[in-house]
């Protein structure tokens, strides 16, 4: 099982095909494997790494206080335990978070920056709805908190026709969900976050992308993180819900692959 030690914990990582480095970051739940539609075709064309966050499927779970900037270090602290210096980093919401830090205060660890479907700050719609997922969580348990995650991060449409696969995959996560203090630290930890100031320092080629039916990260975030970023260009999805990687998968990666292989100037 690959984990490699970034100090004083273990982290589960996978690297894919060779090339360019290429970090696929994901969000609240943690898990690196939920880029499973991406790999195959990203890894035809780059060294794609995922990792499990701290906390989060394979990785050791300590209980502690979670920040964003916290993650941030654990994922540079890898890029350094697997010797890249360099690379092109895709942030999927939490992840997209750890981007724009990494963007604004690390630039010259990254090449091209894609962020996707992620947020500026916990405003008043954010606000409301990541405490009812903590309450939720606290209140009723692992599975009551994944049944009510499942109708928000994907369309309606998408669940009643995925019903199935739906359940199953429900299933899975709650067999090896993370202990419960554990992620409501995480979401207290994303409700902290908060780097308008610093987005026009970032000078990284950048792609903004997001679905107009997101429930979780609405689409108004994504359109003023590309209009802070000096030189952004935004990519929307008529459709996808919070997870267009599993949606609309082959649109999402195609989208990907034109960026990271334009002539952007890095």
């Amino acid at each position: 099982m690959p984990r490699i030690s970034i100090g004083d914990c273990a982290l589960y990582y996978e690297t894919h095909g060779s090339g360019e480095p290429l970090l696929l970051v994901p969000g609240l739940g943690g898990v690196g494997a939920g880029f499973f539609k991406q790999i195959p075709e990203l890894s035809r064309r780059y060294r794609v790494i995922v990792h499990d966050h701290r906390g989060c499927g394979q990785s050791d779970r300590p209980l502690m206080r979670y920040s964003v900037e916290q993650m941030t270090q654990d994922t540079l602290r890898l890029m350094d335990a697997l010797e890249i210096e360099r690379a092109h980093f895709l942030g999927h919401s939490t992840g997209g978070a750890i981007g724009q830090i990494i963007a604004s205060e690390q630039p010259q660890r990254l090449d091209k920056l894609i962020l996707s479907s992620t947020w500026t700050h916990c405003d008043a719609f954010f606000t409301r709805l990541f405490e009812a997922r903590h309450a939720l969580l606290k209140h009723t348990g692992p599975m009551g908190y994944l049944r009510a995650t499942s109708a928000v991060l994907y369309p309606a449409w998408w669940v009643a026709q995925n019903e199935a696969l739906v359940a199953e995959q429900e299933r899975q996560q709650a067999s090896s969900f993370p202990p419960v203090e554990v992620v409501l630290s995480r979401i207290e930890a994303i409700m902290r976050f908060d780097r308008r100031s610093a987005l026009s320092r970032i000078r990284t080629p950048t792609l903004v992308t997001a679905a107009g039916d997101d429930m979780v990260t609405p689409l108004y975030f994504s359109q003023a993180l590309a209009k802070a970023i000096p030189g952004a260009k935004l990519k929307l999805f008529e459709r996808g819900g919070h997870m267009p990687y599993h949606v609309i998968d082959a649109e999402y990666t195609r989208a990907v692959l034109d960026f990271l292989s334009s002539d952007v100037a890095t």
